[in-house]
């Protein structure tokens, strides 16, 4: 039970490190692209490292090559599927549309594939605090450092919008529900198949791999090339070290 309450206040604070990108947009206003291509960058890093250095091994571990594979996989798959999904339901680009319109449909259009992401994110955190405690904590700080950037995504162009500042926190307040139910959903798969660790490890592993090298750093390479470059390395660098001292 103490477990199952650690889970959810490490997912909470991730989930809730949406809001916080989203409260910094509205008090201070819109960051310079070198700024947002820092965090983002590093956040690659960071996650890289939690990957490389943490789930991985631990799956490699916890069960056979076959189900390392299988989750690396279905992590690959499901983010993948996700995205197409979404995808579908983007409305094409009309020349009626006014700005106005323009900036919202983009901040929910971002809200939503955010939405997409929270699910696994929380249940990697459930699923590398089951397998180490220290490993939960570990990924709760990489997926908040990745969120932060992702809530002024979300800010900015609905502030341009217009969009209420309580309505665009009370948005963001909501997206984070999604990483504690992650969480919960990783926690029960793993209460009811015990050996399938292994599976969900290298699951979490692969859904944190396609975030990273087919959205995160894309954007932040188109923003700021040298820094993207700079931050995901001293990311990864921090992360990989902090992982070795604690293993």
């Amino acid at each position: 039970m103490e477990n199952l309450w650690q889970i959810l206040y490490y997912s909470a604070i991730a989930g809730l490190a949406t809001t916080l990108g989203a409260l910094l947009i509205l008090l201070l206003g819109q960051p310079e692209e070198k700024l947002l291509a820092s965090l983002l960058a590093g956040a690659c890093g960071v996650m890289t490292a939690v990957v490389a250095a943490d789930l991985l091994p631990a799956a490699w571990e916890s069960g056979s090559v076959w189900q390392m594979t299988a989750g690396m996989l279905s992590g690959l798959l499901f983010m993948y599927l996700a995205n197409q999904r979404l995808q579908l339901y983007q409305p094409p680009v009309s020349l009626s549309c006014n700005r106005r319109q323009q900036f919202k449909r983009m901040g929910l259009l971002v809200a939503a594939g955010i939405a997409l992401h929270d699910f696994p994110e929380g249940m990697a955190i459930a699923i590398g605090q089951e397998s180490r405690a220290e490993l939960g904590s570990i990924i709760t700080l990489a997926i908040s450092l990745h969120n932060l950037p992702e809530g002024m995504v979300i800010a900015a162009p609905l502030l341009m919008a217009n969009i209420r500042r309580w309505k665009i926190v009370v948005l963001t307040l909501g997206l984070a529900v999604f990483t504690p139910l992650g969480a919960l959903s990783g926690l029960g798969a793993l209460r009811l198949v015990h050996s399938s660790l292994a599976f969900f490890l290298a699951l979490a592993a692969g859904a944190m791999s396609y975030l990273v090298y087919a959205e995160l750093w894309p954007l932040s390479r188109r923003l700021q090339p040298r820094y993207a470059l700079l931050s995901g390395f001293i990311g990864f660098a921090l992360f990989a070290a902090m992982s070795l001292f604690l293993a």
